[in-house]
């Protein structure tokens, strides 16, 4: 295997098409690790020092990218993280191809136990889904070397597993949720309509419209919402738009946006990213709820095979039949002690140079 370290952004450019090629032979195949959206995620958030280590085979074939920084802050000393880590990127992983992560992840312990590799106090992992074997066999690989390896459950991402038809999704939900549901829904009727953004020239405007309605609707959200993360959010839904995964949708009232979802559809499954509304119009109507239920109806139709919620445990997400996915963070701390320090492997020859991009 041959391991080329990359440390500047035109990484995400050299790739190309290989990137989210590879991602679609993983096991955690996501729309928060493909070239777009780390490429966003680190052009606008990303601080420190970039190290993207691209794996090929003997072949030339690309099997294995590990999309790390190292960060250093005031209160915490300098620890490995994955882009994209953390706040925005609801899972995060390896990109390795299905039957190469071992040597992937030889590979990439060997560069954090080598003489190339920035000094690091500690390696935080976070949002990796419970069915990764970065939770199992990266875990044991660390282990072996004498570090102190630490699993610690972060958050759950509940989701729908999708049916044939909206009425057997509703037939899903307990009686009192599915009787509660149907009343609001009746209760809009005609009253409301839903836009989605479909135009180019009206992406910049839509996501302005989309901050207005997530700010008003609760105060955390406007304090998360500071100028940095308001850029953040253009350059997402713009590149998501032009990617073809957006979906940013509006319910409309007597022609006023009352409230709005922000989406993504990859891998044929919806992904509920953010939402906002006016709590002081339209209460009456609940539009929040029922843009969400029309939103499950639309995914059904489109045969979308998971609703995905995301991360957190809020109580709407489990009234609508959300079952979890569990996440986790690894901690990682060098070297346990008394342990010995063992060498890096001899199966991968490791390239650390600026040049390659």
């Amino acid at each position: 295997m041959e391991v080329r370290i990359h440390t500047t952004p035109e990484v995400f450019d050299a790739l190309g098409a290989e990137w989210n090629l590879l991602l679609k032979q993983s096991l955690t195949n996501t729309l928060f690790l493909t070239r777009e959206w780390q490429k966003v995620w680190w052009s606008v958030l990303g601080d420190g020092d970039l190290r993207v280590l691209e794996m090929r085979g003997d072949d030339g074939e690309l099997i294995g990218i590990a999309p790390l920084f190292f960060a250093t802050s005031d209160v915490d000393p300098t620890q490995v993280a994955f882009v994209g880590c953390r706040e925005v990127s609801d899972y995060l992983d390896f990109i390795f191809a299905r039957g190469h992560e071992a040597e992937c992840y030889q590979a990439t312990l060997d560069y954090l136990n080598g003489s190339t590799c920035p000094e690091w106090a500690h390696v935080a992992l976070c949002n990796i889904p419970e069915p990764s074997p970065t939770l199992s066999m990266f875990v044991d690989m660390a282990t072996n070397l004498g570090w102190k390896v630490e699993k610690r459950f972060e958050d759950v991402a509940p989701m729908i597993t999708l049916p044939d038809t909206f009425d057997g999704y509703l037939a899903m939900l307990e009686g009192k949720e599915r009787r509660e549901l149907q009343r609001k829904l009746r209760r809009a009727g005609n009253l409301v309509s839903i836009s989605y953004t479909t135009e180019a020239a009206t992406v910049d405007q839509d996501t302005e419209d989309f901050l207005r309605l997530m700010v008003a609707s609760m105060l955390s959200k406007a304090t998360f919402m500071t100028p940095r993360m308001a850029r953040f959010f253009h350059a997402v839904v713009r590149t998501m738009f032009e990617a073809g995964w957006l979906q940013l949708a509006f319910l409309d009232v007597d022609g006023q946006r009352a409230a709005t979802y922000l989406n993504f559809v990859y891998d044929n499954v919806v992904l509920i990213y953010n939402s906002g509304l006016d709590p002081m119009k339209f209460a009456h109507i609940s539009p929040g709820q029922v843009l969400l239920a029309r939103l499950i109806e639309k995914a059904i139709v489109d045969k979308r095979h998971l609703f995905d919620f995301l991360q957190g445990n809020e109580e709407y997400k489990y009234k609508l039949g959300g079952k979890d996915l569990r996440l986790y963070t690894l901690y990682i701390t060098k070297h346990a002690p008394g342990a010995l320090i063992s060498q890096p492997a001899s199966g991968s020859a490791i390239r650390d140079s600026e040049s390659v991009n």
